[in-house]
């Protein structure tokens, strides 16, 4: 069951592909659903920082109170807080293994990782907001590299972004150091000064 409710009804609702599928109905039609989704409304400024909230959860398929701990976490630290809970974001387990094309959407690398099929330096991890550390390695079991989405996935995703190393023939990648906020493939353009605003 997906928790964040129909899978373009967010895109719709920003105007932007969140998915990052080309084929978004957002790509078409650019305004939110219902009879008066294309009247022209003026957005208050607590409206617009809870959009750039609501597509930075929608993009990492996190839940409210995932959201809210990631903003705790990167608050206490010493980088800059929007980068931070980005960078935290863009380092779950299943995340990476999306980044690295073993799978084509956030929801089938969760399931991957849920179904324990994933591992981290040989060590099966089951939770998809585990976190990836710089020099980890992260395999699939032999069962999952035969998965028809992961070999399609394999075949028909990009090169990861340069912070992550993919090795086709094994079926594994290495997030080789912390990513860099413009090094981050996101789908739409966010500012995530907006988010640290609405939390703080």
């Amino acid at each position: 069951m997906d928790k964040n409710g129909p899978k373009h009804k967010m895109c719709r609702r920003v105007g932007a592909p969140l998915c990052g599928r080309p084929n978004c109905p957002s790509n078409k039609r650019p305004y939110p659903p219902g009879q008066h989704g294309r009247g022209r409304k003026r957005i208050s400024e607590y409206q617009t920082r809870l959009l750039e909230k609501q597509k930075l959860r929608h993009i990492y398929g996190v839940n409210e109170k995932q959201m809210r701990r990631y903003y705790e976490r990167a608050n206490q630290s010493r980088a800059v807080t929007g980068e931070e809970m980005i960078r935290q974001l863009e380092t779950r387990l299943d995340t990476v293994c999306l980044r690295l094309g073993l799978a084509l959407t956030t929801s089938q690398a969760r399931q991957l990782v849920s179904h324990g099929h994933v591992a981290i330096d040989g060590r099966r991890n089951d939770v998809p907001s585990a976190q990836v550390k710089p020099g980890q390695t992260i395999t699939l079991s032999s069962q999952a590299r035969n998965f028809i989405f992961v070999r399609e996935a394999l075949e028909v995703t990009p090169e990861p972004p340069v912070y992550l190393y993919r090795n086709k023939e094994e079926v594994s990648g290495v997030l080789s150091r912390h990513p860099e906020r413009d090094e981050i493939p996101l789908p739409v353009t966010l500012d995530e000064r907006l988010i640290v605003e609405f939390y703080s």
